[in-house]
């Protein structure tokens, strides 16, 4: 997420800095950023780039593409580019980034966000944008128009990005997480691409029975859905192109930390603390947590 959208800014002539770390900074100081997309091809040679944000200093907007169980910490080690008038743009996966970020800095420098992207980083420093045309929602948390939502929606349109301005952003927020939960899930349990899911009957119907579980747990908890908001998402699933798979299973099967917790984790507890049943959710999560435990400690498992 950081790579693309951030190139896409910067090359529309907007300032970015990229806060990286380890082989990636040092690819993005030695060679720059090259972003390979259907779309339109990235070479930016030059970039600023670095590991420590107070070099950066106070900026309009801070936009996080880490992952979703590093935006606590990235939340603290952001404290320095936070001016009066700074925004943080949370864009993860999950539906918690935004009251994580809030609890860490007032909700006056927070806002919504979502977004839809399929890509990976082929190699440090190079990102490959795949199949579907990017997507960033926005909005403020109470769903006010605001001046400094609409600046920064006509950044990212500015610079060739589908961008909306939101509504209702609590509802964007959890249509994506009506998608990306469930495909992430079941695409992690069956270890196949998106286009082997739809194929299979009983894997469609699983899709299905857990988009209905998180349909179910967003209006106990007040979040307003579209009434055909499965039926789209579905519609949706089946135009993917078929050797899509998402992040989090990327992230597993590979043996990496992973997006669980934040997806169908999430689902989970949530619909614990608000009495709704989740058993899809339930089994994808019973099933990938001896998975997603030996990826955060490799030792783990030799104490089981």
């Amino acid at each position: 997420m950081g790579g693309y959208f951030g190139g896409r800014l910067a090359a529309a002539g907007n300032s970015v800095a990229f806060i990286a770390r380890g082989r990636t900074l040092d690819a993005l100081r030695r060679d720059g950023l090259r972003v390979e997309s259907p779309l339109g091809d990235i070479v930016l040679p030059n970039i600023e780039a670095t590991d420590e944000p107070a070099e950066v200093g106070e900026v309009d907007a801070v936009i996080l593409g880490v992952k979703a169980w590093q935006v606590p910490g990235v939340a603290e080690a952001a404290r320095p580019m936070i001016g009066t008038s700074t925004v943080i743009v949370p864009l993860q996966n999950g539906v918690e980034a935004a009251d994580q970020l809030v609890a860490a800095h007032g909700v006056e420098h927070v806002l919504g966000g979502m977004c839809r992207i399929v890509a990976f980083v082929a190699e440090p420093g190079r990102i490959r944008h795949q199949g579907v045309e990017p997507f960033v929602g926005l909005g403020e948390l109470d769903n006010r128009r605001s001046e400094r939502v609409e600046r920064l929606a006509a950044a990212f349109a500015d610079a060739g990005v589908d961008t909306k301005v939101s509504p209702d952003i609590q509802s964007s927020i959890w249509q994506k997480l009506l998608f990306i939960a469930p495909v992430s899930g079941v695409g992690a349990v069956t270890r196949v691409p998106v286009g082997e899911l739809r194929s299979w009957p009983e894997t469609y119907d699983l899709l299905r029975e857990a988009m209905r579980e998180v349909e179910a747990l967003a209006v106990a908890l007040g979040v307003a859905l579209a009434d055909d908001a499965i039926d789209k998402t579905l519609a949706f699933v089946d135009g993917l192109p078929e050797d899509v798979t998402s992040s989090m299973q990327r992230d597993i099967m590979e043996g990496r930390q992973s997006e669980l917790e934040a997806l169908n984790g999430a689902v989970v507890r949530l619909g614990r603390e608000a009495g709704v049943a989740t058993p899809v959710h339930g089994f994808i999560y019973a099933a990938l947590a001896p998975m997603e435990a030996r990826a955060r400690c490799p030792a783990a498992d030799k104490d089981r």
